[in-house]
């Protein structure tokens, strides 16, 4: 098979993906959880949602899903309401109903947090690159 052939493979192969995760046809995961604050609360820190955060493990591999990179965004509102972007490694991942409830269980459980919802992005998609340099170091050693 020559390089072009190659190319001309992989671009078919890569379309059929592409086709495949259309838009329309990727499910929708949102999870919540939390209650509201009172007004005199103080909001929490975000380094405190964040170490809440990382307590959460993928259960297939044995890192947290903040240093894996599955947390695309934290939004966190005067009111100590959060809204979380995440992502999963595949849309086909086994436990996808499940991870986004521990992640917004795990941020409702910090003192100064009230009402959380964690939404599943698709885009960007997840990849390699959006692991940490420690999460890098921790799957050298499985």
């Amino acid at each position: 098979m020559t390089d072009n052939e190659n190319l001309n493979e992989l671009d078919e192969n890569e379309a059929q993906l592409l086709a495949a995760m259309s838009v329309d046809e990727l499910p929708v995961y949102k999870a919540y959880a939390g209650t509201e604050l009172s007004s005199t609360s103080q909001k929490a820190k975000m380094f405190d949602i964040v170490e809440a955060i990382k307590k959460v493990c993928d259960p297939e591999i044995p890192i947290n899903v903040y240093d894996l990179g599955l947390i695309y965004k934290i939004d966190q509102n005067d009111n100590g309401d959060l809204h979380i972007d995440m992502s999963l490694t595949a849309p086909g991942c086994p436990v996808a109903g499940v991870l986004p409830q521990q992640v917004a269980d795990a941020a409702a459980g910090v003192g100064g947090v009230g009402r959380v919802e964690v939404e599943v992005v698709w885009e960007p998609a997840w990849s390699l690159e959006r692991l940490s340099d420690e999460a890098r170091m921790m799957l050298e050693m499985i």
